[in-house]
C-alpha cells in the first residue's frame, strides 16, 4: 500500500471508531475486509490510528474540525503536526483520500488553547493540575507520544546483561532502564520480540518499567505468603515470583483475565496458586497483599488512548468507590506486621494519596510507611504505590 492508501485506511477506521466502535474492533474489521494488506501495512495503519487517538483534540483542531472530529480531519491534522503538507497525500489518485476542500485547505490555527494543545479533556485538567502541579505540561506532552517498549528480565532464568547480549544477537537492541534492575528499554526492532527465543522460553516478558519499579518496592522474602488480589493477566505476580521464592496466590474478580497465567508461569519456571474469593479467605493471613486496583488508567493513556476520552466524572467516582471497597474488603487478610500494597496506574490524587489518607482514617492500627508516585518523566507509565503496614498489637 502507498502512504496515501494507508492514510485513507486510517480515516476509514477512525470514522468507525468515532461512530462507536472500539478502536481494536475497527482495526480488526478493516483487516478482515482488506486481506491484501500486509503486516507492514497493518502496523503502519495501526500507528496512524493510535497516534490520532492520543492527539485527538490537537489533530482535530489542526485539521479544521475541533468541535466534531472526523477521521479525515484527524489525519490532515496529523500530517500538519508532523510538518507534512496534506495536499501531497490527499490527491484523490488511486487509493489516496480525496483532495482537500477549500475549507480544509485554509491555514490551521497557530496558537491552540492549552488543553487542546496538550490533548487534555477540559474537565480533567484541574484534577491533573492539582495532582501534577508544574509537571502537568511536560507529562501531557509525553502522553501524546507512543509508549516505550520495555522488557522485564526473569532473574530466575538469566541476568539483564545476558538477556541484553542475547537480544543483540537477534538484532534487537535494548539498553538497561534506570527505574528497575530487571528492566530493558528496547530501542530497535521491537517487532521481533514475539518470535524471540528469550520471550518464548520465559527469560523476558513485556512489562512497563514503572510497573517493575513498583514490584521492586515490595517487601518480598522467601518465607512470605503473598496475595495478588487484582491479578489481571498476572504480570506483577510473575515479577514478584521472579524476585523471591514465596508462596504466591493470584485472584481476580474476573477469573478469565488470568486464563494465560498458568502457561506464563510454567514458561517462567514459577509456581502460582489461582484462587477464587473463598479460597483467598481460607488461605489468609498473608504477609503481603498487593492491590493493583481498578482505576482511571490515566498513567497508561499512551497505551490505551481511548480511555482518556471515555473517562467521565461519574465513572471516576465509581472507580473511587470500587477502590474504597477493595481496601475495606482485603485489609483483614493481612497478618499483623504485614503489608498492604495499594497500587494504581493513575496520576490522579483522588485515586492515590486521597484514598490512602481516607483508608487510614477508617482503619485504626495501620500506618503508611512508603508512598511513591511515578510519572512519565521517570521513563515509564504513571504509577502510584503506597505500602501500608498493619501495626502488631
Amino acid at each position: 500500500m502507498t502512504p496515501s492508501a494507508r492514510i485513507a485506511a486510517a480515516i476509514e477506521i477512525l470514522d468507525r471508531h468515532l461512530a462507536g466502535s472500539a478502536a481494536e474492533q475497527a482495526l480488526t474489521a478493516w483487516a478482515r475486509s482488506h486481506r491484501f494488506a500486509g503486516s507492514g501495512d497493518r502496523a503502519a495503519i495501526r500507528d496512524h490510528v493510535f497516534d490520532a487517538l492520543r492527539c485527538l483534540r490537537s489533530f482535530a483542531a489542526l485539521g479544521g474540525a475541533a468541535e466534531l472530529p472526523t477521521g479525515r480531519a484527524l489525519m490532515i491534522g496529523a500530517l500538519r503536526d508532523a510538518g507534512i503538507s496534506a495536499e501531497t497525500l490527499f490527491t484523490g489518485e488511486g487509493h489516496a483520500p480525496a483532495p482537500l476542500s477549500a475549507s480544509e485547505a485554509r491555514p490551521p490555527p497557530t496558537d491552540l488553547p492549552p488543553n487542546v494543545a496538550l490533548d487534555c479533556p477540559d474537565w480533567l485538567a484541574p484534577l491533573l493540575e492539582d495532582s501534577l502541579g508544574d509537571d502537568l505540561p511536560p507529562v501531557m506532552r509525553l502522553m501524546r507520544q507512543r509508549a516505550p517498549v520495555t522488557l522485564r528480565v526473569n532473574l530466575l532464568r538469566t541476568t539483564r546483561a545476558k538477556a541484553q547480549s542475547a537480544l543483540a544477537d537477534e538484532g534487537i537492541s535494548a539498553v538497561p532502564h534506570p527505574l528497575a534492575d530487571t528492566a530493558l528499554h528496547v530501542t530497535e526492532n521491537p517487532h521481533k520480540l514475539r518470535n524471540s527465543p528469550l520471550y518464548l522460553d520465559g527469560r523476558i516478558e513485556l512489562q512497563d518499567a514503572a510497573s517493575q519499579a513498583v514490584v521492586a518496592m515490595l517487601p518480598l522474602t522467601g518465607a512470605a505468603r503473598v496475595l495478588d488480589y487484582c491479578a489481571g493477566g498476572g504480570g506483577k505476580t510473575l515479577a514478584m515470583a521472579a524476585r523471591a521464592p514465596a508462596r504466591y496466590v493470584a485472584h481476580d474478580i474476573a477469573p478469565q483475565r488470568m486464563r494465560d497465567l498458568p502457561e506464563r508461569a510454567r514458561r517462567a519456571g514459577i509456581r502460582v496458586d489461582l484462587a477464587d474469593s473463598a479460597r483467598v479467605a481460607s488461605l489468609s493471613p498473608y504477609d503481603l497483599v498487593l492491590l493493583d486496583v481498578p482505576c482511571s488508567g490515566s498513567g497508561s493513556w499512551r497505551r490505551a488512548p481511548e480511555a482518556k476520552w471515555a473517562l467521565t466524572p461519574a465513572r471516576l467516582a465509581e472507580l473511587q468507590q470500587v477502590q474504597r471497597q477493595i481496601l475495606d474488603e482485603t485489609h483483614e487478610f493481612v497478618a499483623p506486621g504485614g503489608v498492604l500494597a495499594y497500587v494504581t496506574c493513575s496520576m490522579l490524587r483522588a485515586e492515590n494519596g486521597d484514598q490512602v489518607a481516607a483508608f487510614l482514617r477508617r482503619a485504626p492500627g495501620w500506618q503508611c510507611t512508603v508512598q511513591r508516585r511515578f510519572t512519565l518523566r521517570d521513563g515509564g507509565d504513571g504509577f502510584f504505590c503506597a505500602l501500608l503496614t498493619r501495626v502488631p498489637r
